[in-house]
Protein backbone atom coordinates (compact mmCIF):
# COMPACT_ATOMS: atom_id res chain seq x y z
CA UNK A 1 0.00 0.00 0.00
CA UNK A 2 1.44 3.36 -0.97
CA UNK A 3 1.84 6.03 1.67
CA UNK A 4 -0.87 8.15 0.00
CA UNK A 5 -3.35 5.26 0.02
CA UNK A 6 -2.39 4.44 3.62
CA UNK A 7 -2.83 8.06 4.70
CA UNK A 8 -6.25 8.26 3.05
CA UNK A 9 -7.34 4.96 4.65
CA UNK A 10 -6.23 6.18 8.08
CA UNK A 11 -8.08 9.47 7.55
CA UNK A 12 -11.27 7.57 6.65
CA UNK A 13 -10.80 5.33 9.68
CA UNK A 14 -10.26 8.30 12.03
CA UNK A 15 -13.36 10.05 10.67
CA UNK A 16 -15.37 6.83 11.08
CA UNK A 17 -14.24 6.52 14.70
CA UNK A 18 -15.08 10.16 15.46
CA UNK A 19 -18.58 9.74 13.98
CA UNK A 20 -18.97 6.58 16.09
CA UNK A 21 -18.30 8.48 19.32
CA UNK A 22 -14.59 7.76 19.80
CA UNK A 23 -12.12 10.39 20.97
CA UNK A 24 -8.92 10.26 18.92
CA UNK A 25 -5.99 10.39 21.34
CA UNK A 26 -3.10 9.91 18.92
CA UNK A 27 -2.42 9.06 15.30
CA UNK A 28 0.69 7.30 14.03
CA UNK A 29 2.29 6.56 17.40
CA UNK A 30 5.80 5.36 16.59
CA UNK A 31 8.27 3.53 18.76
CA UNK A 32 11.26 1.26 18.26
CA UNK A 33 8.76 -1.62 18.27
CA UNK A 34 6.60 -0.36 15.43
CA UNK A 35 3.65 1.91 14.84
CA UNK A 36 0.05 2.13 15.97
CA UNK A 37 -2.12 3.82 13.37
CA UNK A 38 -4.80 5.24 15.69
CA UNK A 39 -5.21 5.34 19.45
CA UNK A 40 -8.76 6.23 20.45
CA UNK A 41 -10.96 6.12 23.53
CA UNK A 42 -14.62 5.31 24.02
CA UNK A 43 -16.53 4.51 27.20
CA UNK A 44 -13.34 4.42 29.25
CA UNK A 45 -11.64 1.85 27.00
CA UNK A 46 -8.53 2.68 24.97
CA UNK A 47 -8.61 1.21 21.46
CA UNK A 48 -5.36 0.62 19.59
CA UNK A 49 -6.44 0.51 15.97
CA UNK A 50 -4.58 -1.07 13.05
CA UNK A 51 -5.82 0.26 9.70
CA UNK A 52 -5.48 -1.84 6.57
CA UNK A 53 -6.69 -1.10 3.06
CA UNK A 54 -6.91 -2.98 -0.21
CA UNK A 55 -9.17 -3.34 -3.21
CA UNK A 56 -7.49 -6.51 -4.51
CA UNK A 57 -7.91 -8.74 -1.44
CA UNK A 58 -9.45 -8.72 2.03
CA UNK A 59 -7.13 -6.45 4.04
CA UNK A 60 -7.50 -8.54 7.20
CA UNK A 61 -4.93 -10.91 5.68
CA UNK A 62 -2.31 -8.16 6.05
CA UNK A 63 -2.52 -8.51 9.83
CA UNK A 64 -0.19 -11.46 10.18
CA UNK A 65 0.97 -13.07 13.43
CA UNK A 66 4.29 -11.22 13.04
CA UNK A 67 2.45 -7.89 12.56
CA UNK A 68 0.27 -8.58 15.58
CA UNK A 69 3.37 -9.32 17.67
CA UNK A 70 4.79 -5.89 16.73
CA UNK A 71 1.49 -4.21 17.54
CA UNK A 72 1.39 -5.87 20.97
CA UNK A 73 4.94 -4.74 21.74
CA UNK A 74 4.08 -1.20 20.69
CA UNK A 75 0.90 -1.24 22.79
CA UNK A 76 2.88 -2.42 25.84
CA UNK A 77 5.37 0.39 25.30
CA UNK A 78 2.62 3.02 24.93
CA UNK A 79 0.89 1.82 28.11
CA UNK A 80 4.15 1.94 30.06
CA UNK A 81 5.26 5.29 28.64
CA UNK A 82 1.90 6.95 29.34
CA UNK A 83 1.21 5.13 32.63
CA UNK A 84 -2.13 3.82 31.39
CA UNK A 85 -3.63 1.20 33.67
CA UNK A 86 -7.23 1.00 32.49
CA UNK A 87 -8.93 -1.33 30.03
CA UNK A 88 -7.74 -1.49 26.43
CA UNK A 89 -8.16 -3.57 23.31
CA UNK A 90 -6.70 -3.92 19.83
CA UNK A 91 -9.04 -3.32 16.91
CA UNK A 92 -8.72 -3.42 13.14
CA UNK A 93 -10.37 -1.12 10.66
CA UNK A 94 -10.47 -2.46 7.13
CA UNK A 95 -10.95 0.05 4.32
CA UNK A 96 -12.12 -1.36 1.00
CA UNK A 97 -12.76 1.61 -1.27
CA UNK A 98 -15.59 3.47 0.47
CA UNK A 99 -16.51 0.52 2.69
CA UNK A 100 -15.27 0.46 6.27
CA UNK A 101 -15.35 -2.58 8.52
CA UNK A 102 -14.47 -2.24 12.21
CA UNK A 103 -13.40 -5.45 13.92
CA UNK A 104 -13.05 -5.08 17.67
CA UNK A 105 -10.71 -7.08 19.89
CA UNK A 106 -8.71 -8.84 17.18
CA UNK A 107 -6.51 -10.56 19.74
CA UNK A 108 -9.35 -12.76 21.00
Amino acid sequence: MSSKVGYEAELKAANYLKKSGYEILKRNFRSKFGEIDIIAKKSGVIHFVEVKSSIKYDPIYAITPAKLKKILACVDYYLLLNEVYGPFQIDAILVKGNEIEHIENITY
